[in-house]
């Protein structure tokens, strides 16, 4: 009869445990879930305003570029090469300023992980915790 009841208790545990563990899983994969979700949503209003964003942002930097090659030219006048030199300045110097940016950007990205942040801070926890729960009943 304790046989019986131990094996009762035993197998009911077991059952006890793998309910547990699905519904620890089922609650994890819902909240990445929910935070992939949160971010697709932000990424449908931004995308678009994005791409509004930066087509504005090339028109004023193209002007401003024939601006300052128009300036630069006529600090060259009277050079046969006026233009073509004003073009090259300018052209080395957005170059160099672009590198500079993409630089600053690479180690910006090289830096972040690109996972749920909080999803992984809960799942570090629940690790340390299921390692406590497992010391404690050895």
């Amino acid at each position: 009869s304790t046989t019986q009841n131990r094996e009762r208790s035993l197998g009911s545990l077991i059952v006890e445990i793998r309910e547990e563990l699905k519904e620890f899983v089922s609650t994890r994969a819902q909240m990445i879930k929910v935070e992939l979700e949160e971010a697709l949503a932000a990424a449908k209003i931004a995308v678009p305003l994005t791409l509004v964003a930066l087509l504005l942002i090339a028109t004023g930097f193209w002007l401003f570029t024939l601006a300052v090659v128009a300036l630069i030219a006529s600090a060259l006048a009277g050079n046969p090469y006026a233009w073509f030199l004003a073009f090259l300045i300018v052209a080395v110097a957005w170059t160099a300023l672009g590198a500079v940016a993409a630089f600053f950007a690479y180690s910006q990205f090289r830096g972040r992980g690109g996972f749920p942040k909080r999803t992984v801070e809960v799942l570090k926890a629940d690790k340390v915790w299921l390692q406590t729960e497992a010391r404690s009943h050895l």
